[in-house]
């Protein structure tokens, strides 16, 4: 009975610890993992954005707030590589999200097309009304684009850290990189 209690707390102890270590991998997943939960510190982040747009009233402030989770939630991921240079690390991981991109564009192409839909009562351009048709086409998308993420990392007391996103790399996560 001892020896089955040795084995299994061997194998218990070189499994479990083989977890303590952090890689740079580790980090990526668990970052981007934290996009797919709606972690409170990302939702925070997108919250200050969008109570920061002045372009935006309440209800679109809401709307965009409920696509983005839902662009979140939805990001797919693979990781691909892992380079270590000392404490230097660059993780490529690719993703895939809704393409909001896309989105913007046709629904700008729309307003080139039907400016006249886009008119307020005192008939001039309504810049509300068009963000309202925008936001109910991004939130309705349903294609989806791969991107590349080539995220760096640095050790820092025995800890690998995420640098801070590129703006490429946020536009990428949100499906507004320009492609």
């Amino acid at each position: 009975m001892k020896k089955v209690l040795s084995i299994i707390l061997l194998i218990f102890l070189i499994t479990g610890c083989g977890k303590l270590t952090k890689t740079p991998t580790n980090e990526v997943e668990n970052f981007l993992s934290r996009y797919q939960t709606l972690d409170q510190q990302v939702m925070n982040q997108l919250n200050d954005v969008v109570k920061g747009e002045p372009a935006l009233n309440t209800s679109q402030k809401t709307a965009y707030t409920k696509l983005m989770r839902r662009q979140y939630q939805n990001l797919t991921y693979d990781i691909k590589d892992e380079i270590i240079d000392g404490d230097n690390a660059i993780v490529t991981a690719e993703i895939e999200v809704y393409d909001l991109n896309k989105t913007i564009n046709d629904a700008q192409q729309y307003l080139n097309n039907h400016p006249n839909e886009f008119m307020g009562d005192d008939k001039t351009y309504s810049e509300p009304l068009f963000f309202d048709y925008r936001l109910g086409q991004m939130s309705k998308e349903k294609e989806r684009v791969t991107y590349t993420l080539n995220l760096s990392l640095t050790k820092r007391d025995s800890t690998w850290v995420m640098d801070d996103l590129t703006e490429t790399d946020r536009e990428k996560i949100h499906g507004l990189y320009n492609y």
